[in-house]
């Protein structure tokens, strides 16, 4: 029998998640949401956040809402509503900003996946923290994913399935962005136990 973090405090953050994800696809404004280089360097800030919550079509969100039920199925234990939403707020700065820093090219972007690959990164170090050798086994399999991604390119057969680009760029990001706020996260942790 599967053991899932079921309780209320784990579940709610991916809920709320599946949700806003699912209102701003459907709503006729989802332009306003993703991530498009020009108009943020004309002042729409909210777009390095909001573009990782947009998606290019019905495959792209399906996709993307089977990664989060799948990251909270692994690891949803370790995180509360606080935490889960510090960490997508972190990925989801880092990965925009690493975006509009070090890929100039990249014009446009919308999709969870960069976050996904962050969250798993956390999750696996947690793992790892917990003397977990499938933390290990998890944290250098999506490497390995990452390294063929960079080696080898997007895929076109997903590209054409979520009509746009596989941007293999913001899961790098991603990953790399997910042992920052790994130990963001730890660090919190680690006052909360010295203050009680």
């Amino acid at each position: 029998m599967l053991n899932l973090p079921t309780d209320k405090r784990y579940i709610t953050a991916p809920i709320v998640l599946i949700f806003a994800a699912i209102i701003i696809f459907a709503t006729p404004l989802s332009e306003l949401f993703e991530y498009n280089r020009s108009l943020f360097s004309h002042g729409e800030y909210w777009r390095l956040v909001t573009a990782h919550f947009s998606h290019s079509n019905s495959y792209h969100l399906m996709l993307n809402l089977a990664g989060v039920v799948l990251i909270w199925a692994l690891h949803g234990e370790y995180y509360d509503v606080r935490k889960y939403a510090l960490a997508l707020l972190l990925l989801a700065l880092y990965i925009g900003g690493g975006l509009y820093i070090f890929y100039p090219e990249n014009t446009l972007y919308n999709g969870l996946s960069g976050v996904l690959h962050g969250l798993i990164i956390v999750g696996a170090l947690i793992d790892c923290q917990k003397g977990m050798k499938t933390g290990y086994l998890l944290f250098i399999g999506v490497w390995l994913k990452i390294a063929w991604e960079q080696y080898a390119g997007p895929s076109a057969e997903l590209g054409q399935l979520i009509n746009a680009r596989v941007a293999t760029e913001a899961h790098l990001i991603g990953a790399i962005s997910g042992i920052f706020v790994y130990a963001k996260l730890n660090r919190h942790a680690l006052r909360e136990n010295i203050t009680q």
